[in-house]
Order: structure tokens, then C-alpha cells, then sequence
């Protein structure tokens, strides 16, 4: 009985590992759904126009839902691990941007950031959905702002979390890279992927060496367009920052930052709660760019305490 119950371990452990080494693509994703399925979200898809919008749905039915907006280079399940702090309590809508993702991948559209907010209103208005929390990272957090400025009806709350689209009073690491044509933030090999996300995250999650070969064979097929994309965003913040529209922000609006961002200065925090009427800001030490990724668990509790204090 113990050689056999032996024997049985060993083939427990060997087989995910040759899955691993033969064929990893299929046990990353098996990973992913393991993630989406612990937050208690499921994928969904929507017609917005002539486009197919996919989107995981999950959490407490009832109430506006917190609509989570990703931010450039990332996708729906950048939010997979904030999602099990907060499906108990809220209704949550997650989807993938066009350009990004599982969503459409077109290179003769506009991407920027007034035509992203226009194409998240109408995914909005395909749901149904009249008003909403709106949260968003990054570049996702550049449209959340914009969307408060162009549709205020729109939202109950605004959270941003190391948001893109304000200037601040010192440049990031990231302004300062020279301009060579190339967007630092399109990797071009996997161990470029692996620097790209040590340049994101203060202390980036260890991913075995087969699973960076897979998202990245996942992502170079579309490093043409994420170029474009990426100089657009670049020509917007430089020629249509929303520093001197903050005050036109009519929501409560929660700011989340992490101290250590390399991609978007935290000086932008000063301006954000010297600009927006009613805000509320945390700063987390030993974080960049991804608090929701390099700290969910704490970043949820923030926000939930937000929330709560707005009635929610």
C-alpha cells in the first residue's frame, strides 16, 4: 500500500509538470480560469455596434455596478485578484477594451482617449447599465476621468489608481526614456516581457519561464498595433492633459496610488486632490503601478470603506 500510494504521488507531481514543459499555454490558462472562478466571475460578451465586447460579470446581483477599466498593454484579468475582496459585496462588470484583450484588435480605428471613453459608453448603454462605480488603472483610469468630465450622469463613484492623463510636478521614469520610435511598454522578446513587468510592478509576482513564453507569444502578434496605440496615449497626455478640468469632476472620486509608480509620477497625486471637489487619496508604500495586482487584498479594503462612506 505505501509503494502504490507512492506511486500515485509521484504521478500527481510528474504529470503537471510535463503539462508544464510540453504544453504549458493550456495549464496558464487553466491558472487564469482558476483566478476568474475564485472571484466569482464568469465570461460573458455583448454586440457594441459591430463589435463583439467580451467581459467577465460576477458578484452580488443588486445596485450599480463597479465597472473595472484596465489599463494599456493589460487586460480583463488584471483585475482577477482584486475581484474575490469585492464579488461578496458588489456587482462587478470587467471588460477588455478595444485594442486589448479577447476584444477587437482593429489598426484602422481611433484609439485615443475621447474614442475609448465613447466606445465604454456604449458598451454601458449595451448592458443596460444607466449608472455605475467606475474604476479604472492607468490608461483605463484616464477614460474613467474622462468619462466623469463628458458623462457625470453616468457615475455614482470614480476611482482612480495610478491614472494616467494628469501632468505632475516631477516626471516619471518612464517620460524620461529616450524616444526612439519604440514604446518601452511593447516588449519584444519574453525576457523583455519579464523586465517590462519589473518596470511595473514595485515587487513583480515570480512567473515561471514557459508562462512568460506563452503570454508572450500571446502578445507579439499585436505589438504593431500596441505601438500605435501606446504614441496616441503619448500625443493625448502631451497636448490634452485634464489638469485644469478637475474641478469640473462632479462625483466623489477616490484616488489609489503606489509610491514606488515608475510609469506615472505620485506627484500626480497632489494634483488630483488639489483639483477634484471631493476626493479622498491613499498612497501605498513598496507599490507601482498595479496596486489591485501587487496588493488586492488591501487595495479592496479601501475601496470598500470608500464606498461605504458614499452609501454603498
Amino acid at each position: 500500500m505505501l509503494r502504490l500510494t507512492l506511486i500515485i504521488i509521484g504521478i500527481a507531481i510528474l504529470i503537471p509538470l510535463l503539462m508544464y514543459w510540453l504544453s504549458p499555454r493550456p495549464v496558464l490558462y487553466w491558472i487564469r480560469d482558476r483566478l476568474r472562478i475564485k472571484g466569482g466571475l464568469t465570461l460573458n460578451s455583448v454586440r457594441v455596434g459591430d463589435v463583439d465586447w467580451p467581459y467577465l460579470e460576477g458578484g452580488r446581483k443588486g445596485g450599480p455596478p463597479l465597472v473595472l477599466v484596465h489599463g494599456f498593454g493589460g487586460d480583463k484579468d488584471n483585475w482577477s485578484m482584486l475581484a474575490p475582496h469585492l464579488s461578496h459585496r458588489y456587482p462587478l462588470i470587467v471588460p477588455d477594451l478595444v485594442g486589448f484583450g479577447d476584444n477587437a484588435r482593429t489598426p484602422d480605428v481611433a484609439y485615443d482617449i475621447k474614442s475609448q471613453t465613447d466606445r465604454l459608453i456604449g458598451f454601458l448603454d449595451a448592458l443596460g447599465i444607466a449608472e455605475c462605480h467606475l474604476v479604472g488603472n492607468s490608461m483605463g483610469g484616464w477614460i474613467a476621468l474622462q468619462a466623469a468630465l463628458d458623462h457625470p450622469g453616468r457615475l455614482s463613484t470614480l476611482t482612480l489608481v495610478n491614472n494616467a492623463g494628469i501632468i505632475g510636478s516631477q516626471e516619471s521614469e518612464l517620460q524620461k526614456l529616450p524616444r526612439d520610435g519604440h514604446s518601452p511598454l511593447v516588449p519584444t522578446s519574453a525576457p523583455d516581457l519579464k523586465r517590462l513587468m519589473a518596470f511595473i510592478a514595485h515587487k513583480p509576482r515570480y512567473i515561471p519561464a514557459r508562462f512568460l513564453d506563452v503570454a508572450f507569444q500571446d502578445r507579439v502578434a499585436n505589438n504593431g498595433l500596441l505601438d500605435k496605440i501606446f504614441w496616441t496615449i503619448v500625443e493625448d497626455g502631451e497636448q490634452r492633459p485634464l489638469n485644469a478640468r478637475l474641478k469640473d469632476v462632479a462625483v466623489p472620486t477616490l484616488i489609489i496610488w503606489g509610491r514606488e509608480d515608475r510609469l506615472i509620477h505620485v506627484s500626480c497625486v497632489a494634483e488630483l486632490e488639489a483639483g477634484i471637489p471631493v476626493n479622498e487619496a491613499v498612497v501605498f508604500d513598496n507599490v507601482g503601478h498595479v496596486p489591485m495586482l501587487e496588493k488586492p487584498a488591501q487595495t479592496a479594503a479601501v475601496m470598500r470603506r470608500f464606498l461605504a462612506r458614499h452609501g454603498y
